[in-house]
């Protein structure tokens, strides 16, 4: 003999359900602990070989660990904009970690597409020069433990090879 669930009942009994799996997930939230937003630098740029019109760059980017657990990565993302124009955008497939309290030097190749080169170039003739430019990257590495980590970095930079006056970039 099986009992016979009420409309009545079985609302409850969803209710019921429901709020049992809100509070485990809001304790499972609780119990993790704070992090610390990983800090990223744009530390290099160096050419590769590109196909047509667009241009291709290995951006380095070292990335700093402040937290007591390690970051593991499975991928990353990331996009970069100077002279507060879109300048380029890069992805890879690279896995890895970042150490506690460590910190690891990530290449990510960059696509700049003829569009961008030209608007960067038309900038430069706005009376912009190629020091001291402001730049802003935005980024994620994917994956891991702790899902998707983002970050974001602004500053100014100097194309090598490329300053006026001595020659030097900064």
């Amino acid at each position: 003999m099986s009992p016979h669930l009420t409309p009545a009942l079985s609302l409850r009994l969803l209710l019921v359900t429901l709020g049992l799996a809100l509070l485990c997930a809001l304790t499972g939230c609780a119990g993790l602990t704070a992090r610390d937003p990983v800090r990223v630098n744009l530390v290099g740029v160096e050419p590769l070989q590109g196909e047509g019109f667009e241009l291709r760059f290995a951006v380095k980017l070292r990335v700093q660990n402040p937290n007591d657990s390690v970051i593991d990565y499975d991928g990353l993302a990331l996009e970069l904009d100077v002279n507060n124009r879109s300048f380029a955008t890069g992805v890879s497939d690279a896995r890895g970690s970042v150490p506690r309290f460590g910190e690891t030097v990530i290449s990510v190749p960059v696509t700049v597409s003829a569009l961008s080169a030209l608007r960067q170039a038309l900038g430069m003739t706005e009376g912009s020069t190629l020091e001291n430019l402001p730049f802003a990257l935005r980024g994620k590495l994917a994956g891991g433990a702790f899902g998707t980590v983002r970050f974001s970095e602004e500053g100014r930079l100097s194309l090598p090879g490329m300053t006026q006056g001595n020659g030097s970039a900064r």
